[in-house]
């Protein structure tokens, strides 16, 4: 697969060393340089790249803010693209990642870092497109055979209350996950990603969409990006500003934000 990737930072040396970092891998577009935000915005739109290598502190419209403005109530006609962030600060880095960004490097990095950064990204890219063509599958199959659709995909019935198995696609197969083999799950920008024991998955799917369709005796939203399966919680423990750490029995630690704490409460019948 060819990756079409923007480059966006204010800097032209950084430019330039993104842009040497990009020549050492194979497939590879790149599809624009900008120096500010509204430039990137404009090139967005115009060209929607797979990848974008977006600087933080830009004049005008930082890379937070171009992030925001790249919503799909901001231009409904264009996804969402992956981003890696490139910055010279640290500081970042939480948000960076509570944005669902891919990576985030810190200036100055090593071409090891880069390729690490850029592999995994282009991974995720491939696994959301082998999965939107999973759904262009099933969307066929479901105009002429809904009732058996709904079956094969875990949909559930007019008996059925909740999901009890998902479809996922990864390495162009087909797999059938079991709602209760599902330790934990992340928002990544307009998908989900299933952790299951050591593999992950990811699907096309909305956070809230998702959380409706599980059965919220045993899965809890612990965060505006997350959901937890509540059978894999080994312990939990006061954290910061009202947040808890929860500790998953395979040792996958997430936080539990204080916002979500009255359904913790309600699944427990415990006051935390």
């Amino acid at each position: 697969m060819r990756l079409r990737v923007l480059i966006v930072d204010d800097e032209p040396l950084a430019r330039a060393s993104l842009r040497a970092c990009l020549g050492s891998e194979p497939e590879v577009e790149i599809v624009g340089e900008c120096a500010d935000g509204h430039e990137a915005l404009a090139a967005i739109r115009e060209r929607p790249p797979h990848l974008v290598l977006l600087d933080v502190d830009m004049p005008g419209l930082d890379g937070f803010r171009l992030l925001q403005e790249m919503a799909p109530a901001e231009i409904p006609s264009v996804e969402i693209p992956s981003v890696i962030f490139v910055t010279a600060h640290d500081e970042h880095a939480v948000r960076a990642f509570d944005v669902n960004a891919l990576d985030y490097l810190v200036k100055p990095f090593g071409l090891e870092r880069f390729r690490q950064a850029f592999r995994r990204a282009r991974t995720a890219i491939e696994e959301r497109d082998l999965q939107r063509n999973s759904e262009r599958l099933r969307d066929l199959l479901t105009s002429r055979h809904p009732e058996k659709t709904a079956s094969l995909m875990g949909v559930p019935g007019n008996g059925d209350h909740y999901l009890e198995r998902l479809t996922v696609k990864s390495n162009g197969r087909i797999f059938f996950v079991r709602a209760s083999e599902i330790d934990w799950i992340k928002a990544e920008g307009n998908y989900l990603r299933l952790h299951v024991g050591s593999k992950s998955y990811l699907i096309r799917e909305t956070m809230n969409g998702l959380e409706q369709k599980l059965d919220p005796e045993k899965f809890l939203r612990v965060h505006r990006s997350t959901i937890v399966n509540f059978d894999k919680v080994k312990e939990m423990r006061p954290w910061a500003a009202g947040d808890f750490l929860m500790t998953l029995k395979d040792g996958t630690e997430l936080k539990l934000s204080r916002s979500y704490r009255e359904k913790l409460e309600e699944l427990t019948g415990e006051y935390t």
